[in-house]
């Protein structure tokens, strides 16, 4: 049976592509990284049928697939969240010292929080591994994703124009762009990782005391 939660910020997911795809900035960029918004939706449209997946993990999938899609409409490098911060009163935009977009920083970080609640979910469900194994096969399932995207990134520039290439990576002239993502990654997995076991531990001793 569906579950109405789900259904209802899959339908919300859907109307934030369908808008941000409205009038594109950068059409050729933007439906390049839509790729990736395919592959992030074949899990959650297949588990509406199934309802299988826990909400954690299928929120940190929805959640992790939208901050995609606004990075998608503007290519990452061009994200205003300065000028959105400072539209909500979270601050002056003089306050973001940095000239760079840190936008992209900030999903690669979200990458390793967000997903590692799904990829937990897959090692337990279909690999059988024990709660302390999926933790850490989970994590490594981040660590490998993180990298493979980054040779995928890297593999764009051989075979795009330098200009195209920098437009979907978003280095904006950081030569240390992939390690600095991929350390936000292993972070942000290493973080969510230490949760999802404290969890554990504090339940299976809980259980044990009853």
């Amino acid at each position: 049976m569906m579950n109405k939660t789900k259904i209802a910020l899959l339908f919300i997911l859907a109307v934030v592509i369908i808008v941000t795809c409205i009038n594109p900035i950068f059409p050729h960029e933007q439906y390049l990284q839509h790729i990736g918004t395919i592959l992030l939706l074949i899990p959650l449209v297949m588990d509406l049928r199934k309802n299988q997946m826990p909400k954690a993990a299928f929120i940190g999938l929805v959640l992790f697939t939208l901050l995609h899609v606004i990075g998608a409409r503007y290519i990452y490098s061009f994200v205003p969240y300065k000028d959105w911060a400072a539209a909500i009163g979270l601050g002056d935009i003089s306050l973001f010292q940095s000239s760079r977009n840190h936008y992209d920083r900030f999903v690669h970080f979200a990458f390793g929080v967000l997903l590692f609640p799904y990829f937990f979910y897959v090692c337990k469900r279909y690999f059988h591994q024990k709660p302390v194994v999926a933790i850490f096969m989970a994590w490594l399932i981040i660590q490998t994703g993180s990298l493979i995207y980054e040779l995928f990134e890297w593999a764009l520039t051989i075979f795009m124009s330098p200009e195209d290439a920098d437009s979907y990576n978003g280095q904006q002239g950081d030569m240390w762009d992939a390690q600095k993502d991929m350390a936000l990654a292993m972070l942000g997995s290493t973080l969510s990782s230490v949760f999802v076991l404290c969890q554990y531990l504090f339940s299976k001793t809980k259980n044990q005391k009853e």
